[in-house]
């Protein structure tokens, strides 16, 4: 570690810099093993309860094990932030709390009480679905499952799993240009909170929804080299 380092770290965050760190490549790992899951269960049908029960009914396994992986993740990244938001405080205090709010605060609760709420929804009453006998059953099931259904694909739900990060990041990645994290890192920062934002337009041009996938990918490169970074300010 170089004097530059010491002098901005703070020295009592250390223990922060290392669970920050650790959680980080952690939450990478998550994202790796889910990315075989994602393509292993395919696309979800754009449209029709029924047919979106259907779906779910037959992918049983690989939505659950989705599922825990995203939560885990989401959760993980409340000491992440924390971890970034020790080791850039001296430099803005006031951004740096807004990108915390703003990920480790607003994503982590409304994507847990609102996305992976409705797919947990629509898993289970997948599984009702394809165990039922009679078509009054699965009519009910599917009127049960309406709300789940609507609001996954619903720009409401892009809002809280895509923009409100997106935001988090960009203001974060701001302050890194100017902290002991590398440019690198900080550029990641902006083409990841770019692409988030450019997805929202996708509800207007078709064409933008491939900006979700290239999302996904950037940010995991992005938290792991702020898990590398975090986890050598902690040594």
């Amino acid at each position: 570690m170089n004097e530059q380092t010491q002098i901005t770290v703070d020295p009592d965050g250390k223990w922060m810099y290392r669970v920050a760190g650790i959680c980080a490549i952690v939450l990478v790992v998550g994202y790796f093993l889910a990315i075989p899951i994602y393509i292993w269960v395919g696309d979800q049908p754009a449209a029709g309860v029924e047919a979106q029960l259907a779906y779910f009914a037959e992918h049983v396994a690989g939505w659950w094990a989705i599922v825990f992986l995203m939560v885990v993740t989401d959760l993980l990244l409340i000491p992440i932030f924390f971890g970034i938001y020790m080791a850039l405080k001296h430099i803005n205090k006031g951004l740096m709390l807004v990108a915390l709010a703003f990920k480790a605060f607003l994503f982590v609760i409304l994507d847990l009480a609102v996305t992976w709420t409705a797919f947990s929804t629509m898993i289970i009453a997948g599984v009702q679905y394809g165990a039922a006998t009679t078509e009054a059953q699965r009519a009910a099931l599917a009127a049960a499952a309406a709300y789940a259904s609507a609001i996954l694909p619903s720009p409401l739900a892009a809002t809280y799993s895509i923009l409100i990060p997106s935001l988090g990041v960009l203001f974060a990645g701001l302050v890194m240009l100017k902290g002991v994290f590398n440019k690198a890192t900080a550029y990641l920062a902006f083409a990841s909170a770019l692409t988030g934002i450019l997805y929202m337009g996708s509800f207007f041009i078709d064409s933008l929804a491939v900006f979700r996938y290239i999302n996904g990918l950037l940010a995991t490169f992005f938290y792991l080299l702020v898990g590398i970074r975090l986890y050598k300010l902690g040594q």
